[in-house]
């Protein structure tokens, strides 16, 4: 009887087992990637092999949120709140200073990485180069 009982609780331990692992999945970190154009637009071979050098593969690891303005500035706000919703690690806006200005507005917690041409303290995206640290921002009119 006993040995009845350990099986069965063996079984039913292994069973449960792969929803465990569906569960972990589910739950790999997220990168949040806010745009302001198109999906044609975008080559994103070289971010993926950066992401791969630091052990990072999406699908695998890491979870990649892309959300595309198609070229729509007003839709970038709704974009990056949504990205906070989905409780992403760090939001990476591309594309224009306007996507890096709805990041932060819609957050003051999750990391913000941007590339940008022109002067980020001058624009007021970050407080200085040696701190970057958290401004705030309000949206351009």
């Amino acid at each position: 009887m006993t040995n009845r009982r350990s099986f069965i609780t063996l079984l039913g331990g292994a069973a449960a087992w792969p929803l465990a692992a569906r569960a972990q999945r589910t739950e790999m970190p997220a990168i949040g990637l806010l745009l302001i154009g198109a999906p044609s637009s975008w080559d994103f071979t070289g971010f993926r092999q950066g992401l791969k050098d630091a052990g990072y593969v999406e699908g695998q690891n890491l979870t990649i949120e892309y959300q595309w303005a198609n070229d729509d500035p007003d839709r970038l706000p709704q974009l990056a709140a949504g990205l906070v919703q989905r409780r992403v690690r760090v939001i990476v806006a591309f594309g224009d200073v306007l996507a890096v200005r709805a990041a932060k507005a819609a957050t003051d917690t999750i990391p913000i990485v941007f590339g940008y041409g022109g002067d980020p303290v001058q624009q007021g995206l970050v407080t200085s180069l040696n701190r970057p640290g958290a401004t705030s921002l309000e949206l351009l009119p």
